[in-house]
């Protein structure tokens, strides 16, 4: 059995509505951050097979771009978490109304 590109973009779309899923019903932030860098992998699962498809290496470097984004994205959010994590002792994004006032 040989794995098409419809194994590769199915494989994304499943990953990416785990990610989704992951963002809109749970409320930790940290598990938030996790569902967003899987939504930004399945991006680049989708990316790397049209690339190979389409015999083009552009896709491939874009992905290089994607992940140092993703890699700045979990950088930040993680220490965003722990600065609001000092000031109130959890990390449930229900909690947190510190940006409204």
């Amino acid at each position: 059995m040989e794995l098409t590109v419809n194994w590769y973009l199915a494989l994304s779309a499943i990953l990416f509505s785990i990610g989704v899923m992951g963002v809109l019903f749970r409320s930790n932030a940290i598990v938030i951050l996790l569902s967003v860098e899987l939504m930004l992998n399945a991006v680049n699962v989708s990316i790397i097979a049209l690339a190979q498809m389409m015999a083009d290496s552009t896709g491939h470097i874009l992905v290089f771009f994607v992940l140092a984004v993703a890699a700045a994205e979990a950088a930040i959010g993680l220490s965003l978490v722990i600065a609001l994590f000092r000031t109130k002792p959890t990390v449930d994004v229900n909690e947190f109304n510190l940006l409204k006032h």
